[in-house]
């Protein structure tokens, strides 16, 4: 019987207990003497946030598969817990077994998004291990970081023994192993550290050194000793059929953020979005075998009892299998109740036939991405969608029986003008107008609602808008301002909601995505000023961050506002996630000339990805490799 690491009177006192005290359904325990690794795995956030995220649980499953392994999972301490846990000197734990994660052998954490990096900071500093890496020796944790933040983890190198670059299905046995042989040797941290910068797809900081022209850019980016590989490249699971897959995830005490069944039916996406981060790292797309997936899908719903499952993809509509999956999960689902989410729907690839389905389980709004309100822009970004397409779409949308459809759009994009944010409004009027165009009085399942949200563009690494310039805070509002004096003015105003993101937050998150080493001590200084969970609107603190890059002497337009040259050494260059700079490269240059790529499967635009040897890339069906010039 284990003991909970908080009293019933701490429990008492905290917002939701339930985040703390472990125990839930499929959760796994094990007897700690029994096994050489103990592993904690920590999502930087909320209980509700981490238990939502696919990819710990597939960690977590297939960590405690290992007869040697005990992976166990931690969460940031809400605000109200964090504040008794310092007060009275109490270490954070991992839910499973209650004790300290200082305990164990490794610290896994995932690193989502860039404003959660202060939030690594309160995990280190609350479980008793140095914040700094350099400090740390054989009595505390390995701290590894995966995630799509890890494409560039220069803000954080400091903090981190090393990074687990690309898809955690591959390395971790190896990894493990390495650790296991290291300690029964007796060998010195630092000689672990080095031999694990052997494996592939393991980033050591430690191990590489920087120099910096005058104007600040990098001027090198080398290895310290001989044998440490100058380039790291990402690992990538190649046949994701055959690979890992939680058939009994843990189902949390209290509801989460996604408090649903996932079933991920692909990696990767076909389309190539400029501005999407995702859709190079994970290229090239690799499918699941729907047979997997229908066995699977039955397997998650018996072991969890969840009233919902949900399709996990960037682009649900381009996986090739997708209608006999949806038939058989619609044939299921009915008997069970249960309803179907299928999110990441492209409205051109839409189909009437599906859509009708799933609404005779749920009726649930819509949502769509045009991202950008003019032709010419959607084409800059290479969305790949005619206004023609999206008003059709829209369309058999109504006729399926929706009225409610949600807009994703973004502001400050590369060469956007006045016309493309007036095309916003414009845009979202003309969808209101085809509810009542294609559909009689008697048909109309009340007014159609339309909300139309904007985010702010973020340049992101390893995109071909990576040397893009991003707005500044006062340019973000006032294309906000414009975009809602838009709205006002069209003639279903009345049916169009328009909501956007806080620009402070978006200029934040700017810095530290395209950031360097250099960032490592002022995020160490925003922490000890009280800064933490600043993906909270609440919480975030704009004007403490602003006073530390001044004490820091930061420029911040030098992360932001600043265009890249097209030779300039980026902080994650070391990097190789399979997209090539020169591929790129050339993207940059076709988005600046408004030139659209066609997607993979119509045609091989050489990014590079070709070499792992798998997915898209191996198809019969796919396109002539065009001139990599």
């Amino acid at each position: 019987m284990r003991d909970l690491a908080l009293s019933d009177e701490i429990l008492l006192q905290v917002e939701k207990p339930a985040r703390y005290i472990g125990n839930e359904v499929n959760s796994v325990m094990k007897d700690s003497s029994a096994v050489d690794v103990r592993f904690a795995m920590c999502f930087p956030d909320v209980y509700e946030i981490g238990m939502s995220h696919l990819g710990i649980q597939i960690i977590y499953d297939m960590l405690n598969r290992f007869e040697d392994t005990w992976c166990e999972r931690v969460y940031s301490p809400w605000p109200d817990l964090d504040s008794i846990m310092r007060e009275k000197g109490i270490p954070l734990f991992a839910l499973e077994s209650q004790e300290p994660v200082r305990d164990f052998d490794f610290l896994g954490i995932t690193i989502q998004y860039e404003m959660c990096y202060t939030n690594i900071l309160q995990v280190l500093d609350l479980s008793g291990i140095p914040l700094l890496a350099a400090e740390r020796t054989w009595e505390h944790p390995i701290v590894i970081g995966g995630g799509p933040c890890t494409y560039n983890p220069e803000p954080i190198a400091d903090f981190f023994d090393l990074f687990y670059i690309g898809e955690g299905e591959t390395q971790y046995r190896p990894l493990l192993d390495l650790y296991k042989e290291c300690r029964q040797q007796n060998v010195a941290r630092a000689e672990f550290l080095e031999r694990a910068a052997r494996l592939s797809g393991i980033y050591v900081p430690q191990l590489y050194e920087v120099a910096y022209h005058e104007d600040g850019t990098i001027k090198s980016f080398t290895p310290k000793h001989a044998g440490i590989p100058a380039t790291v490249t990402k690992e990538i699971v190649t046949n994701l059929t055959d690979t890992c897959y939680p058939l009994k995830p843990v189902v949390p005490f209290i509801k989460c953020t996604q408090d649903r069944v996932v079933l991920e039916i692909q990696r990767g996406c076909i389309r190539g979005c400029r501005f999407c981060q995702a859709g190079q790292l994970y290229r090239p797309v690799r499918e699941r075998d729907a047979q997997m997936l229908k066995e699977t899908a039955v397997k998650m719903l018996d072991n969890t009892g969840h009233e919902e499952i949900s399709l996990s993809s960037l682009s649900s509509s381009d996986y090739s299998q997708l209608e006999e999956l949806v038939n058989f999960l619609i044939d299921n689902c009915r008997e069970r109740k249960v309803n179907i989410s299928l999110p990441s729907l492209r409205i051109d690839a839409f189909s009437l036939e599906v859509m009708e389905k799933v609404q005779d389980i749920k009726k649930s709004s819509l949502t769509f991405a045009p991202e950008a309100g003019s032709q010419r822009l959607r084409d800059v970004i290479n969305k790949g969608l005619t206004e023609e397409v999206i008003l059709k779409g829209a369309a058999l949308a109504f006729q399926g029986g929706w009225n409610r459809v949600k807009l994703y759009f973004m502001l400050g994009l590369p060469t956007e003008t006045e016309e493309d944010i007036r095309g916003i409004a414009e845009l979202s009027n003309k969808i209101a107008a085809v509810y009542y165009e294609v559909l009689p009085k008697e048909k109309r399942n009340g007014k159609v609602q339309i909300v139309a949200s904007t985010s702010f563009f973020v340049p992101k690494p390893f995109t071909p808008f990576q040397w893009a310039s991003q707005c500044t805070k006062e340019e973000f509002i006032e294309k906000a301002y414009m975009t809602k004096r838009a709205v006002t003015e069209q003639l279903n105003q009345k049916s169009i909601k328009y909501n956007w993101h806080e620009a402070d937050a978006s200029v934040m998150e700017g810095i530290l995505a395209r950031g360097d080493r250099r960032l490592c001590k002022p995020i160490l200084s925003a922490y000890q000023k009280g800064c933490m969970f600043d993906a909270w609107g609440e919480y975030y603190k704009h004007d403490v961050w602003m006073e530390v890059f001044a004490e820091h002497g930061v420029d911040i337009a030098f992360y932001t506002t600043r265009e890249r040259g097209l030779d300039e050494i980026f902080p994650w260059d070391f990097l190789d996630c399979g997209v090539s700079k020169e591929f790129l490269k050339r993207e940059w240059q076709n988005a600046l000339a408004g030139k659209v790529t066609p997607n993979c499967r119509a045609q091989c635009n050489a990014c590079g990805a070709a070499k792992f040897k798998c997915g898209v890339c191996t198809e019969s069906h796919t396109g002539t490799e065009v001139d990599s010039l």
